[in-house]
Order: structure tokens, then sequence, then C-alpha cells
């Protein structure tokens, strides 16, 4: 007996757990509606949509910064 419970319980409990999950993320992917396709090629580089253009660009000038200040040695 798991958790102190019957066996009968414990499988009731797991069964409505696994439908509420199921249940749950159904309700979600109905909601926002994501898409699930798969393209065939892979896009180049910059064709992206979610690419962090702003992080690139600060990462750029953080690395510029780092090589322009002078060394105090």
């Amino acid at each position: 007996m798991p958790a102190g419970v019957s066996w009968t319980r414990y499988l009731r409990m797991y069964g409505a757990s696994i439908l509420a999950m199921f249940a749950g993320a159904q309700a979600v992917h109905q909601y926002y509606l994501p898409d699930l396709s798969i393209p065939e090629v892979p896009p180049n580089p910059g064709e992206l949509q979610t690419e962090l253009f702003g992080f690139k660009l600060g990462e750029a000038a953080a690395q510029q910064q780092t090589e322009a200040t002078p060394k105090l040695d």
C-alpha cells in the first residue's frame, strides 16, 4: 500500500491526476494554438523570428568595451 492507502484508492487518484494533467495540457494547447509544424529545411541564421538580436548586439558591445579598457597591472 503506497502512501498508507489501499491500492484501489491509489490507482484511482493516480488515474485522476493523469487525466487532469492531460486535460490541462489540452486546454492550454486549445487556448494558445501552438505551431507544431516542423520545417523540412532549417532556416538560415538571422531568418528565425525568435532570435534575440538585442542580446547579440549587447554581447558584442560588452566584448568591445572589455577589449578597449586598459589593463591596470
